[in-house]
């Protein structure tokens, strides 16, 4: 994540830093980094802001599940951890998504997937 998408996101949330950093369990120096481009956002923090925004808007995307957006086959669907857990609308959170045929290994790597999915698309509208 880059530190202006950070920025966006936490205005987004109406937050202030502080507040931002105790959601986030960080210390308000931390996301002064972040924001200002100093610090690398860690994946575990970047994925709990991604959560906070996807919880705190109602976009009608909750109704939406990938693997029907996606037109997945049953075999993909049975073997896909989102599937499994009945929480298509946050595939792009769940580890263990068989997008692309195959689970991700990283935070990294699947993020690389999601941020060109029609899933997490609505992120870049709010």
């Amino acid at each position: 994540m880059k530190n202006e998408e950070f920025v966006k996101f936490r205005k987004q949330l109406g937050l202030t830093q502080k507040q931002l950093a105790q959601l986030l369990i960080v210390s308000l120096k931390a996301v002064r980094s972040y924001e200002q481009g100093w610090r690398t956002i860690p994946d575990n923090v970047e994925r709990q802001l991604l959560l906070l925004v996807s919880t705190s808007h109602s976009t009608g995307e909750s109704s939406r599940v990938c693997w029907a957006v996606k037109k997945c086959p049953p075999e993909r669907k049975n073997q896909c951890s989102a599937w499994k857990l009945k929480a298509g609308h946050l595939c792009w959170f769940i580890n263990g998504t068989i997008c692309e045929g195959v689970p991700q290994d990283t935070w990294e790597q699947k993020m690389k997937i999601c941020k060109k999915c029609e899933m997490f698309q609505f992120f870049k509208k709010l």
